[in-house]
């Protein structure tokens, strides 16, 4: 995530803003999650890796829109 974007940019965001890093840090680990999961490496139930996907995306989707208002 965030490929795209400078990393200084993000690690900046990351030192200035604490729940930008935790959340950044939680879609980190939903996403070594979701991934294991589907290599079936972490056995868990069809609904559980729902519920991490859908709060994985919901993370992303804010971390997004809290770098984006950091820009402007």
């Amino acid at each position: 995530m965030f490929e795209e974007r400078p990393q200084p940019e993000i690690e900046a965001l990351m030192k200035a803003n604490p729940e930008f890093r935790q959340l950044y840090q939680r879609h980190k680990d939903l996403d070594k999650r979701v991934m294991d999961a589907e290599l079936g490496v972490l056995p868990i139930d069809d609904i559980t890796l729902a519920q991490m996907k859908r709060e994985k995306l919901a993370a992303k989707d804010r971390l997004v829109r809290m770098y984006d208002t950091q820009r402007h």
